[in-house]
């Protein structure tokens, strides 16, 4: 038995009085709710290709609207990790902009005269600058089309949007509207309905794409609980997350979790494998537990290995993991872990955020555990809470 399960095994009344109801069923579910969210999206793919046929993306209407991925926090992590493969499949500039910023810089954001479709990420669709931004976008730039996706029917952003002709609001089902404070099967299937988004025009491919993600990740949540409730034995104080193209959105996201679940008591950070170079290397230790989500890609992984066997020979963490999406190779620098799902091929970096993913959330699990928190509501101060609260819109 995984540590995981183990978990999930725990009597109800363990689970409640331990913070320990909703987190770990909502990491553990999260492969077999990709099915249902890939079948939702085959139920609305009709209206979802004829909205954003009227953004500009119909054949033969020249060129193509900017897509702005939008959302705070984690629902921003999700607009970078999808942002390489809509670029490569939409032909067209795709980027990654946060609601916050847009909430105080939209103005200098905007290119005059251009097309725009915005697709904003959320959970809850409450959060006081997602709803902001869009009431305010709909007034000033009635022409930007806007596709919300959210996990809650209730919310105002999907309420907002009916009979809105520029906007389209897209619920997943209720089972992924996490109901612990951190985001974990509600970013994993927002990435997943991205990746249909990708491939609107071509679902039947993405689905190969997805039943191997399913897979993966099946096989990938036993030994990714076993290893991350082993490296919460040990009292890290520091952790530091690479990733290179996609696997950086990976590397933010699970820098993230370990910060909330812990209660800032690990503190985290997240860059490039090139970027971390670039000053932040600075701040590792032996007191650092150090993660790279390894590309698939032999050229950029050369510079990820590079940085892995230049953090041993210094002695810059205690202990290194590497995260592979397929085999690692015996030229593997030496790590201490070496996390890589069975499967019997391997899974291009631009789809494996929903899968890599799992490891941060575990680790942000035991840790939580380890400091003696509440991993449903890690947060015994008050300073963050499930949906943001408290933030007054200016004019």
């Amino acid at each position: 038995m995984n540590a995981l399960t183990e978990l999930l095994n725990l009597p109800e009344t363990e689970k409640t009085a331990r913070g320990l109801t909703y987190t770990p069923a909502e990491i553990a579910q999260q492969p077999d709710t990709w099915l249902s969210t890939f079948e939702l999206f085959r139920r609305k793919r009709p209206e979802i290709r004829q909205f954003l046929s009227s953004a500009g993306f119909a054949a033969g209407s020249g060129t193509k609207p900017t897509v702005f991925l939008v959302g705070a926090g984690t629902s921003d992590y999700i607009g970078h990790s999808l942002a390489y493969l809509l670029r490569k499949l939409w032909h067209c500039e795709v980027i990654a902009v946060p609601s916050t910023d847009l909430l105080t810089h939209m103005d200098e954001l905007m290119i005059p005269q251009r097309r725009y479709l915005w697709v904003s990420f959320s959970r809850s669709g409450d959060s006081p600058e997602g709803v902001a931004v869009l009431e305010t976008a709909c007034t000033i730039y009635p022409d930007i089309h806007h596709l919300v996706i959210s996990c809650n029917a209730n919310g105002r952003m999907i309420l907002n949007s009916a009979g809105k002709p520029q906007v389209l609001g897209i619920c997943l089902n209720d089972a992924v509207n996490d109901r612990g404070l951190a985001m974990t099967s509600s970013f994993s299937n927002l990435v997943v309905f991205g990746q249909c988004l990708a491939h609107a025009d071509d679902p039947d491919r993405y689905e190969q794409v997805l039943l191997q993600l399913v897979q993966t990740g099946r096989n990938f949540l036993p030994q990714a609980a076993d290893c991350a409730a082993a490296l919460a034995k040990d009292s890290y104080t520091k952790a530091c997350f690479v990733g290179s193209g996609p696997l950086r959105a990976v590397a933010r996201e699970s820098a993230l979790k370990l910060l909330e679940l812990t209660a800032g008591k690990t503190l985290t950070m997240a860059e490039s494998a090139l970027g971390l170079r670039h000053g932040p290397m600075a701040a590792l230790d032996e007191d650092s537990l150090f993660v790279c989500f390894l590309s698939g890609n032999r050229r950029i992984q050369k510079y990820e290995r590079d940085l892995l066997e230049d953090i041993g020979k210094k002695r810059l963490a205690r202990k290194r993991i590497v995260v592979a999406g397929g085999k690692i190779s015996a030229r593997d620098c030496g790590v201490e872990h070496r996390l890589a799902p069975a499967a019997p091929i391997a899974v291009a970096d631009d789809y494996r955020p929903a899968v890599d993913v799992i490891f941060g959330q575990l680790l942000g699990l035991f840790f939580s555990l380890r400091w003696n928190l509440q991993p449903d509501c890690p947060s015994p101060n008050g300073a963050i809470s499930r949906v943001v609260q408290n933030v007054s819109i200016h004019s």
